[in-house]
Order: structure tokens, then C-alpha cells, then sequence
């Protein structure tokens, strides 16, 4: 394995340009680390303003505060029930993802911000459709708090893969890594 001390050396033998780009990728530390994503629908993020390292504690912290605050509700099995799937669901999708702060890198990143957005608008709804808003309001309150929150994050999250891997082919105007 190669150290960030070793990249000048790396630099002189004159490598491959993919076998560059990936030994950057491991070695780079900076919040512009990896594979910028391909637009989502074509227009999603609308800008590329929080980090994806930020972005990944944020994604640990929403799935912690939906699972606990449903847990915490001892009237409502149904805010229970939601909070703890939801809350997995959350943490199992970050520790696979292809980001930096994951366990294994499964999951390429643009699938994962379509399932940021689709995660957010379940946890929205469960208050209303499981019916425990009324029941559990403040569990209601913390849920659609932190949905909101995500959609808003995600809107300007700028998303980067660790790996080259997408879930469409390459395009002739995809950006590459950043540090190529």
C-alpha cells in the first residue's frame, strides 16, 4: 500500500492515467476527494455546497435521531415500529455506500442520493400514513424535522463517490475525478 508521502515518487514513474486517478483517490484527504456524481434527473444537486464527508455524518446522525425518537415512543407501536425500520434502513444504506466514511462500498453514490430523497419522503409521511402524528407528536415532529432537513441537504450536497462505479455509462461530459 502506498503513503501520501510516496505520491511524488508514484508521480516519476510515469504511470497509467486510470492507475493515477485511483492512487489519488486513496491517497487524497481533502473534502474534493473522489468521483464527482452525474446529475440526478439531470438537475439534482442544485448546487454542490456541503462536502460529502458532512454529508455522510449528517446521514448517521438523521438515521440515529429517527430510530431513537421512535423508539422513545411508548404509545405508539407504529412510531416505534417506523422509527426503528427507518432508522436501520438509514444506517444500513450509509455503511454501504460508496463514500468515504462506510464500512463497504456497495452502493454507488448516485443511487444513494435517489435513496436519500426516497428515504426522506418515507419518514416524512410514516406520521400520517401509520397515524401516530396525533399520538406521538413530538416523535412526528422530530421525524418530519429531520426529513425536511435531508431533502435540504441533499439539494446542495456535493456528491463523490470513493470509486469510479455509476449506475448509468459513461457519458462523453462526465466529470472526471477531481484530482486526475
Amino acid at each position: 500500500m502506498f503513503s501520501v508521502s510516496q505520491l511524488p515518487a508514484l508521480e516519476k514513474l510515469n504511470l497509467p492515467a486510470p492507475l493515477k486517478e485511483a492512487v489519488g483517490r486513496l491517497t487524497d484527504t481533502s473534502a474534493a476527494a473522489g468521483v464527482m456524481s452525474r446529475p440526478l434527473l439531470g438537475k439534482l444537486p442544485l448546487r454542490r455546497l456541503v462536502p460529502q464527508d458532512v454529508h455522510s455524518v449528517l446521514d448517521y446522525a438523521g438515521a440515529a435521531m429517527v430510530a431513537g425518537a421512535g423508539l422513545s415512543a411508548a404509545r405508539a407501536p407504529e412510531a416505534r415500529i417506523a422509527g426503528a425500520i427507518l432508522g436501520l434502513a438509514g444506517l444500513g444504506v450509509s455503511l454501504c455506500t460508496d463514500y468515504r466514511l462506510s464500512l463497504k462500498k456497495l452502493i454507488p453514490i448516485e443511487v444513494h442520493e435517489a435513496i436519500d430523497y426516497g428515504w426522506s419522503f418515507a419518514v416524512l409521511a410514516a406520521p400520517f400514513a401509520l397515524s401516530y402524528a396525533r399520538r406521538a407528536p413530538v416523535v412526528a415532529a422530530l421525524h418530519c424535522f429531520n426529513a425536511l432537513s435531508t431533502i435540504a441537504a441533499s439539494l446542495v450536497t456535493d456528491y463523490r463517490g470513493r470509486r469510479d462505479v455509476h449506475w448509468t455509462p459513461r457519458l462523453a461530459t462526465d466529470p472526471g475525478p477531481i484530482n486526475a
